[in-house]
This record gives C-alpha cells, sequence and structure tokens, in this order.
C-alpha cells in the first residue's frame, strides 16, 4: 500500500489587517522568446471574484473569462515587463524583479503592502512578502497570474501572425521540440533571448557554418 504523500508545508501569511494589498505574479521566464511580462493586482473586497487560481491550471476559455472578470472588478491592475535585450544583460531572474517593480510602480493606487509569487521579491516602495505557491493561495496573486498569461500568450499570437513558422501560437516560445527545430531551421528572430542556451547553440553553430 502506497503512503499517502505529505501536503507541503508553506510558512503562513503576514497578517495584514485592512492594508492595501496588492498580487504580483510574473510570466514567461522560461521562454526563449519575448518579454518576461508581469502583472500587479490590487482586488476590490466588496466585489469577489468566483474561481481564481493559478493560471496554469486554468483552461484558456477559463483564463479569459476571468481575465475579464479581474479587469472589471479590480480596484486596479497594471502591466509591467522586461524586454529580451534587458533579459540579456541581466539575467532572466533579475529582469523578473525589474518588471515587477514596473508593474507595482504603474498602479493608480500606490499598495500599502505587495504580495510577490515565489521565493524572492523586490524592493518596493512599500513593505513586500514573497509567497510560495502564492498564485495558488493568494487570491490577487492568482488574478495577477492570469493576467500575466493572458497578455503574454495574446503576445505570441501575434508573434505567430508574423512569425507562422516557429508555431508560437502552440508552444508560446517555450522550449519544446517543435521550437527547437524551428530555430535550427530558421534562425533566431531579435524577439530571441541570445542568452539562453539553445538560442546561443544556434547561433555559435550559424557563425561556424559561415
Amino acid at each position: 500500500m502506497t503512503a499517502p504523500r505529505a501536503r507541503p508545508v508553506f510558512p503562513p501569511l503576514p497578517e495584514l489587517g485592512d492594508l492595501l494589498v496588492a498580487g504580483v505574479d510574473e510570466v514567461g521566464r522560461g521562454p526563449l522568446v519575448g518579454a518576461v511580462v508581469t502583472a500587479a493586482v490590487i482586488l476590490d473586497p466588496s466585489r469577489p471574484i468566483a474561481g481564481l487560481a493559478d493560471s496554469k491550471v486554468l483552461s484558456e476559455k477559463r483564463r479569459l473569462a476571468l481575465a475579464a472578470e479581474i479587469r472589471d472588478k479590480a480596484l486596479c491592475y497594471a502591466y509591467g515587463r522586461a524586454e529580451p535585450m534587458e533579459i540579456d544583460t541581466i539575467n532572466i531572474l533579475q529582469a523578473s524583479l525589474l518588471a515587477m517593480q514596473r508593474a507595482v510602480a504603474a498602479l493608480a493606487i500606490a499598495p500599502q503592502h505587495v504580495l510577490v509569487d515565489g521565493n524572492r521579491a523586490p524592493r518596493f516602495a512599500c513593505a513586500a512578502t514573497a509567497v510560495v505557491k502564492g498564485d495558488a493561495r493568494v487570491a490577487a496573486i492568482s488574478a495577477a497570474s492570469i493576467l500575466a498569461k493572458v497578455l503574454r500568450d495574446a503576445e505570441m499570437d501575434a508573434l505567430h501572425e508574423r512569425y507562422p513558422q516557429y508555431g508560437f501560437d502552440r508552444h508560446k516560445g517555450y522550449p519544446t521540440a517543435e521550437h527547437f527545430a524551428a530555430l535550427r531551421a530558421h534562425g533566431p528572430l531579435s524577439e530571441h533571448r541570445r542568452s539562453f542556451a539553445p538560442v546561443r547553440d544556434v547561433i555559435a553553430a550559424r557563425l561556424a557554418e559561415s
């Protein structure tokens, strides 16, 4: 008989009382192409949104519906991003943290505390707490993950319209076998992250052949 799997033990969330709290999350650390996109959301307690969850476990149809509801009901929301050139310059972790700072700074209402998905929070103008698995534990972070995912997926669909041979509408820029094959066949685009090993290797191979 298989022993039941132990549930992960998370540190308790901070007691924030009536503070105005923003949730922040990022999408796009793993892909080989495009920006890393973040969103910051301050939810309205008087207008709850049912079904908020980590964007990765939701269907595309459900994400789109929730994103529209978040944009309608949230007190405010904003996006941040770091482009491929920035990622190549300062690395993907630092670019993700920078994009989070940009999202929070763009909010129309200044939060009093920020909850960030993950195990590291950048510096903000107010106090912040990193929340492991926050996109599944904190409604505002779930909302941010949904907005960021919907926006970045739309950007990948737009890139697909320009370069259909890469299949961005299917793999969204992630390192799949299809993406690797397209990279080898067609070479990297200006939107590709040249500091990422698969892209760097293709560039090196093409230079060796020339």
